[in-house]
């Protein structure tokens, strides 16, 4: 099977146990829980029996080292995962609003996540690499942004392909050099993954239809269009495929997303028909919500199999 790497952030998460407004009171807190986009994505997709790894970099700490085993039990190569001998592992507080938004308190860009870069060991995880996966949450730091470009030219240069997941509040597309890393990110994508509107930061179109026609023509092979409680949708030259969400219980919906793309993806590179992707990334995300902790939620192909059966759907 083809192997997918990707670039970018390792965190802890610790969350409050009731929501609320903030963090200036002391409040109860549960955690930490393994984190970070691009790690949540590489764990979904090593419990699949995907070949994966991840780039990255954490501290010489307690918080580094639940991540690093988590990743390594659950099968993903952590040997371009560096440890830094000072810098923290980076972290984030969340806490849920009552109307199920969140608030989050960040340190990353401060924290072992700056020293992710072209490390000997990225470089060989690279070279033996068939698919980038490519996510927007990553592109804060100027090491992990040409990381990733020389991982881009790479893995193309010698027919691999690339997905992008833009996973970007509005928020970060005024950071220096945001709007650049982006353009190059879709530029070289072969597999285009945004939520909803999160097309609109890439077209001149403003209507979906329109949208996916103006990101087709530039050359992107496929888009899946993740629509969160309303399912996702398959677009590419031949036409269109969608396939509803699971109803379930909604206990966390960090790292949902990221879980579904990773599941798409490594159903994608085994070149499975798209309806059944789509139907098998849907489920992993389902089974993600319904757990409490970013990561806690991802799911083995078994796992998958026995809820789609539980819902009456054929695996």
């Amino acid at each position: 099977m083809k192997k997918i790497i990707t670039i970018g952030e390792i965190v802890v998460e610790i969350m409050a146990v009731e929501p609320g407004l903030g963090f200036t009171a002391a409040i109860p807190l549960i955690g930490p829980f393994a984190s970070g986009a691009p790690a949540i994505f590489i764990d979904q997709a090593a419990k699949l029996g995907q070949p994966c790894g991840i780039v990255s970099a954490v501290g010489n700490d307690d918080f580094g080292v639940l991540n690093v085993e988590r990743l390594r039990r659950d099968g993903a190569d952590v040997s371009a995962i560096g440890v830094h001998p000072t810098a923290a592992t980076g972290s984030a507080f969340v806490r849920y609003r009552p109307d199920g938004n969140r608030d989050f308190i960040y340190n990353i860009r401060h924290s072992a996540c700056s020293a992710i870069g072209l490390t000997p060991e990225a470089e060989a995880l690279i070279d033996g690499a068939d698919h980038l996966h490519i996510m927007g949450s990553a592109l804060f730091f100027d090491g992990i942004v040409s990381a990733i470009f020389e991982a881009t030219r790479r893995i193309k240069a010698k027919g691999g392909t690339v997905s992008f997941d833009p996973n970007i509040r509005k928020e970060m597309l005024e950071l220096p050099g945001m709007r650049e890393a982006l353009a190059h990110a879709l530029e070289n994508a072969d597999l285009f993954m945004p939520s909803g509107p999160e097309m609109f930061l890439f077209t001149k179109a403003t209507e979906e239809a329109a949208a996916i026609a103006e990101l087709l023509e530039r050359g992107i092979k496929a888009i899946v269009v993740k629509r969160g409680a309303d399912g996702a949708s398959y677009f590419d030259r031949s036409g269109e495929v969608s396939a509803p969400a699971f109803r379930v219980e909604e206990i966390d919906p960090t790292g949902a997303g990221d879980s579904f793309g990773a599941a798409f993806v490594s159903c994608w590179l085994r070149g499975m028909a798209p309806g059944k992707a789509l139907t098998i990334a849907n489920a992993t995300g389902a089974r993600a919500v319904s757990v409490k902790g970013p990561m806690e939620g991802t799911s083995t192909m078994a796992e998958i199999e026995t809820f789609l059966h539980s819902q009456g759907v054929a695996a």
